[in-house]
Formats: C-alpha cells, sequence, structure tokens
C-alpha cells in the first residue's frame, strides 16, 4: 500500500467520526443547556487575606506577597451555633483522621517517679550486747542470713559473775529454807527478800528461766549459761567467735525483723510539692519482674540531701513473704495529689495558644464547636478539666488543628460580619 492510499483512507476515517458527531448532537431531545456554576450567582459579602483573616477589604485585593485576597461569601458562616463553629464532611473527616473520645469521670492523680532504695525497719532491729564480760564457750548460731525465733539459743557464755551469782543464789535459797519457819517475822521477811533479789540478779544478766529453775532443782552453778535470741528475724551480723573474750561493748549479734521494711525514694524539689503523707505508691523491682508491690507514704523528712538536693520519703511495706531484700534498688511511682471524681479528658484534646486552652466538642454529625476550657492536674496522658465541659460530652483527639484553623478562620468571618451588619 503506498503512501496516496494511506492518506485517503485516514481522512475518510475523520469525515466518519465527524459526521457521527453531529448526528448524535441532533439526536439530543431539545437543545443544549449551558449550566451555570452557583460561584457565579452568589455575590461576595467581602475579601480576607490568604494569611491573616483578620485583614479584610470590600473590594478585591493582593497581599504584599501577590496572593489574592480570597472571597466571603454570605453562605459560608450560616447555621453555626457559636462563633467559630465548624462543619466537616464525613469523607473530609476521615480523609484528615478525625478522632474523637468522651469526658469521662474518673480519679487523677499527680506521677511522680523516683529510685528508691530498700532497707531495715529501723524499729524491727535488735543489737545484742552481754551484760557482763566473759569468754563465748559455744557459738549455736554461727552463719548471717539464718532465721532465727524468740528464745533461739544463741551462743554458750562463760563468766566468773554469773558463776558466783549462781552461788549467791544457791546459798540464798538454802538459808530460807532453813529460817522460812522461824517464829521471828522479820527473819523470815529478810531471808526470803534475799533470795528473791539474788535471783533478780540472774534476770538481770539475762541467765534464762530454765537455767534459773535448772539451779533451783540441782544446786549446782553451772560454768556455761545460754544466751538467747530477744527477737524473731534473721541475722544480719555476728560480732564474735566461739573463745573471743567480750565485754558489755561488743555487740554479739544483729536480728533484723524483716516480716515489715522500709523503702527510701529520693524526691527532687521541684516535685516535693506535690507529695503528702498517704500518697499511694507502685514498687517495682529488676529482681522481680512483672509484680508491684503498693504501699503510702509514712513520713517526709524534714530535710534535704545536701549532695543531692532531694528530700527523703519513707514508705513502710509488709514482706511476709521476705521477697523484698534490703539494699536493692527499686522504681518508685508516687501517685500524689489524688482528685476523685473529676472529669477528664484526653490530653492530645487541648490546644493550647498563648494563655487560652481550648478543645472541639461535637455537637452533631460533621459538626465541632470550639470551648475554651479550664484545665487542672495532668497525669498518664490525661488531665482534668475544671470548667467548659460537662461528663459524657465528645472533644476531638486528633487532626484538631487542622480544625483549630478552620476555626479561627470563620470565628474572624462571623466578627467581620457583625461588623458590616451594625455599620450604617
Amino acid at each position: 500500500m503506498n503512501s496516496k492510499t494511506i492518506a485517503g483512507f485516514v481522512i475518510l476515517l475523520l469525515l466518519v467520526g465527524a459526521g457521527g458527531y453531529w448526528v448524535g448532537k441532533s439526536a439530543l431531545p431539545g437543545p443544549m443547556q449551558m449550566e451555570v456554576s452557583p460561584e457565579a450567582e452568589r455575590k461576595p459579602i467581602f475579601y480576607r487575606h490568604p494569611m491573616n483573616p483578620e485583614i479584610t477589604s470590600q473590594v478585591p485585593a493582593k497581599g504584599s506577597m501577590g496572593m489574592d485576597y480570597i472571597a466571603v461569601y454570605a453562605d459560608d458562616i450560616k447555621d453555626t451555633a457559636l462563633a467559630g463553629t465548624v462543619r466537616i464532611d464525613s469523607v473530609v473527616q476521615q480523609n484528615i483522621g478525625v478522632r474523637t473520645a468522651r469526658a469521662e469521670v474518673a480519679s487523677l492523680s499527680h506521677t511522680v517517679r523516683a529510685v528508691g532504695r530498700i532497707t531495715y525497719d529501723e524499729r524491727r532491729i535488735t543489737q545484742l550486747h552481754p551484760k557482763i564480760d566473759g569468754w563465748i564457750e559455744k557459738l549455736y548460731v554461727d552463719i548471717t542470713g539464718a532465721k532465727v525465733e524468740k528464745d533461739t539459743i544463741l551462743l554458750g557464755l562463760y563468766s566468773p559473775k554469773l558463776v558466783a551469782s549462781q552461788q549467791e543464789y544457791v546459798l540464798a535459797l538454802r538459808h530460807y529454807e532453813t529460817l522460812k519457819n522461824s517464829p521471828v517475822e522479820d527473819i523470815r521477811k529478810g531471808a526470803k527478800e534475799l533470795m528473791l533479789s539474788s535471783r533478780a540478779r540472774l534476770e538481770f544478766f539475762d541467765v534464762p528461766e530454765h537455767q534459773i529453775i535448772e539451779l533451783e532443782k540441782s544446786r549446782v552453778p553451772q560454768k556455761t549459761l545460754h544466751i538467747h535470741s530477744p527477737a524473731a528475724g534473721i541475722v544480719t551480723r555476728i560480732g564474735a567467735r566461739e573463745g573471743q573474750h567480750v565485754t558489755p561493748k561488743t555487740e554479739l549479734y544483729m536480728i533484723a525483723d524483716l516480716s515489715r521494711v522500709w523503702v527510701y525514694a529520693d524526691i527532687f524539689e521541684n516535685e516535693l510539692s506535690w507529695v503528702a503523707v498517704g500518697d499511694t505508691v507502685d514498687i517495682t523491682l529488676a529482681s522481680l519482674p512483672g509484680e508491684s508491690f503498693p504501699g503510702q507514704v509514712a513520713y517526709i523528712y524534714p530535710y534535704a540531701e545536701t549532695k543531692t538536693r532531694t528530700v527523703k520519703i519513707r514508705i513502710e511495706l509488709d514482706n511476709p513473704d521476705l521477697k523484698l531484700k534490703p539494699e536493692t534498688f527499686a522504681q518508685i511511682i508516687v501517685r500524689a495529689s489524688r482528685q476523685d471524681q473529676a472529669i477528664v479528658i484526653p490530653s492530645e484534646a487541648v490546644v493550647r495558644s498563648g494563655s487560652v486552652n481550648r478543645v472541639f466538642v461535637v455537637r452533631g454529625p460533621g459538626k465541632f464547636e470550639p470551648r475554651e476550657v479550664e484545665l487542672g492536674l495532668q497525669a498518664d496522658g490525661r488531665i482534668i478539666v475544671l470548667a467548659g465541659v460537662q461528663a459524657g460530652e465528645e472533644v476531638v483527639t486528633s487532626a484538631q488543628f487542622l480544625i483549630d484553623s478552620e476555626s479561627t478562620l470563620r470565628e474572624a468571618t462571623a466578627k467581620m460580619m457583625d461588623s458590616i451588619e451594625g455599620s450604617p
């Protein structure tokens, strides 16, 4: 096929297409109506600056950067319950990611985080010293960490003074038995008082009751006398060994009752005003993952640490299973300044602009009303609303900055309309 044939074929196709177009056009029912844009039917009330809605003009104008002013029509601001109220189509809401949450009544407290240290309860520590000089004959509890009960035998002590005191008691017993039936009352009374004072002396030297009873039966002084544990607990320190000479200055044992422990936490000065005695505390330890131990602030120390500029607080915890080990570190969360029955919303719902805080409340499908709010305590991603929002109302928690921009434009437009309508 040559070039002349191809050109003729193309021209034929064009003619056929054009004919079809005109045939189809003539087949339409009636003349074609031109569609008029709604924008052509509306008349602008005024024009506003594209960057600053408070700058307006009654006639079309350009900004300093050459941008045309935006025309504002009457239906742009109609049906608004409050200046700044925004209407957004559901499709647009989905596109910009509008999410909401309901204001609810809940309890909220300020969270203070600190590092704590577990230690002994000072009121449950017993330090055992001998009452007299002597030598340790036998240690019955000879390792630290041992658990002892009250009256457990800890050691055997030889002391010449204790032996002499036993001998005096035996003599006093025999003297009393001889004179207890004397017809002279003063003699009977004196013998009894001597016997009782000799026994009391042994008790003052911490000679156990069972050895005193054994002495009364045998009437034979014992060389070694037992020293018993004055309290139940864990032996945390042993200050003497077998054969060692001890005096009242010697600490024989330190016994700690770990069924209740203290936790010290350091609070920085800027957070101290939040914390009060009785605040609830959550304690976690690296050695016990997944476990939390509740407690309360029992005491706030009235002085600060020089080096750290922190103030110590004390938390008291029951420790029946001995899971809390003294001298281990803990993470402390103090739930300070707790407020109950407060209206709470998510913190991200608040739009902060200078000294004004506001939220957007859902007033209907696609309708969002700006509200100035008075805020209270903030913690854990939530904030208390003191005024401006009621419980059960729905507030915007995302894309509110886009809504805020549109609301600002609407509010400025409403103000301009008011000024226009009020002008003569």
